[in-house]
């Protein structure tokens, strides 16, 4: 996938206590997204009518295609075999917005579910994250959207309010050319009245939290009695005991002959009872030959508590980093590191469960748009979220198990890309990190004095000179001056 880079402001005057962002001058132009998603297909390039493209046409030279992605693919997504998109017969206008998405061909998960899909057969799928799940099950569910009927067709079932609106944005892109689907996002912290104004217009597809999901269907306005496709994005998140209740729920108003699609990473073992009460003779996909990606290197720094925000300033300093990710266990030492970082000079925002819906739409619409280059949060932000420029992630707090690693080193490394997963280890920390060194059949290595760029950076001018120049004077000044810990110096500078 091509991603267009962007220029990150490095200037911040603050954060503030409310929205979790640094208060510059870039930021207070910022658009601020909407929480549900009123789509209407207009103003696209292509005549939506069979006469704007003839018979005989090269209607790939009308395409707007991003700059072409240059960057090494690991085989995560190069494995494949050989097919093309258009080996699966899809409608040119949704082949046109998914080459326009930079999408060239597909990936080993989207060669095995989209042929599936398309059958119609119920579907349960283990690939690693960021190898192009979303695409395996957008394509074929806009493939079979009828738009001569005007009722909910399909249900895209997803576990946070960030995942909705990133899997919405691209399910609008990639239907763009199609004449008219029309997209709806709803999530829970978001004002009813305007879900309950969009479902009095043709919506045909939804993509929903469960809760405000089931919420719409109870009170009559969602109806989904002739939905013939439900996909769970991220289904083991979904079949945990915070959703299963709820997901049962919401299958119960749904056509008796819908198709339902599996995907995650990582499967429960609650998966089986799942599957043999609401799936039929469902087609397995299983390419979790290994469970990390194969792009992510994977270092540990041991350091003691105190230590740990002087070696997060000293990784910045060293670091070549497009845009990273924080993680810390909760909301509290979220907004302090935060606070701490912005104190230290550099740009970041932060996120976590319990701000404001607007705020934590703003924060994830901002960020991803490049506008910050650092990123705090807590568990939130592990599940599905695809933010290609990210090539660096950081576990300030180490996690408590091997579930919520793999999905947290998994934010960067994207389609196949190269990326760092960094892990500040305490004493308390030392037998968890076996533990999951064990359970995922991976290696954590000590940092080195020097991290290779080429393991992370894909680009070597991504950031510009004027930076650094900036970091060769600081690698020049005494180390007192560098905010460095005398007791980590063997292992990172």
């Amino acid at each position: 996938m091509a991603t267009a880079r962007t220029q990150i402001p490095t200037t911040v005057m603050g954060v503030s206590k409310q929205n979790g962002q640094a208060r510059s001058a870039d930021l207070q132009s910022g658009s601020q997204p909407s929480t549900v998603l009123n789509v209407s297909q207009k103003g696209s390039s292509i005549p939506h009518t069979s006469g704007g493209i003839r018979f005989g046409d090269d209607w790939k030279k009308s395409l707007q295609l991003p700059q072409k992605d240059m960057r090494v693919k690991t085989s995560d997504v190069t494995a494949t075999k050989g097919n093309e998109f258009e080996d699966y017969c899809l409608k040119r206008e949704l082949l046109m917005g998914i080459f326009e998405m930079g999408w060239e061909k597909p990936s080993p998960i989207q060669e095995e579910s989209i042929p599936i899909a398309l059958s119609g057969r119920d579907i349960l799928a283990r690939a690693k994250n960021g190898t192009g799940k979303s695409g395996a099950y957008l394509i074929p569910l806009l493939e079979r959207i009828d738009l001569k009927k005007d009722h909910i067709q399909a249900i895209v079932m997803v576990p946070t309010r960030e995942l909705a609106l990133q899997v919405s944005q691209i399910c609008i892109t990639m239907s763009r050319h199609m004449g008219g689907v029309k997209v709806m996002a709803t999530t829970g912290g978001t004002n009813l009245k305007d879900d309950i104004m969009r479902l009095d217009e043709t919506v045909h597809v939804v993509i929903a939290t469960p809760g405000r999901l089931l919420d719409l269907m109870k009170k009559g306005l969602a109806k989904a009695d002739k939905v013939h496709m439900m996909v769970m994005d991220e289904a083991d998140k979904l079949l945990s005991q915070d959703f299963v209740i709820l997901i049962e729920e919401i299958i119960g108003f749904l056509d008796r002959n819908r198709q339902i699609l599996l995907y995650s990473a990582t499967f429960p073992i609650t998966v089986q009872k799942f599957m043999s009460k609401h799936l039929k003779k469902p087609y397995e996909i299983n390419l979790m030959d290994e469970l990390t990606l194969k792009g992510i290197t994977q270092y540990y720094a041991y350091v003691t508590e105190r230590q740990k925000v002087h070696c997060l300033n000293t990784l910045f300093s060293r670091l070549q980093i497009n845009q990273s990710i924080i993680f810390c266990n909760s909301t509290q030492r979220v907004e302090l590191l935060a606070k701490k970082i912005t104190q230290l000079g550099y740009s970041c925002f932060y996120i976590h469960a319990k701000m404001m819906q607007e705020y934590r739409n703003r924060v994830f619409h901002d960020f991803r748009n490049g506008l910050c280059r650092n990123l705090v949060c807590t568990d939130l932000f592990t599940r599905g979220i695809d933010i290609q420029a990210v090539n660096v992630v950081i576990n300030f707090d180490f996690p408590r198990n091997a579930e919520t690693y793999l999905h947290r080193i998994g934010r960067s490394g994207r389609f196949g890309h190269l990326g760092l997963a960094i892990n500040l280890i305490t004493s308390d920390d030392r037998f968890n990190l076996k533990a999951i060194e064990d359970q995922l059949v991976t290696e954590i290595k000590p940092i080195p004095g020097s991290i290779d760029k080429s393991l992370y950076v894909a680009e070597f001018h991504a950031i510009n000179q004027e930076e650094e120049e900036e970091k060769e004077a600081a690698l020049d000044s005494p180390l007192e001056n560098r905010w460095m810990v005398p007791g980590i110096l063997h292992i990172i500078c």
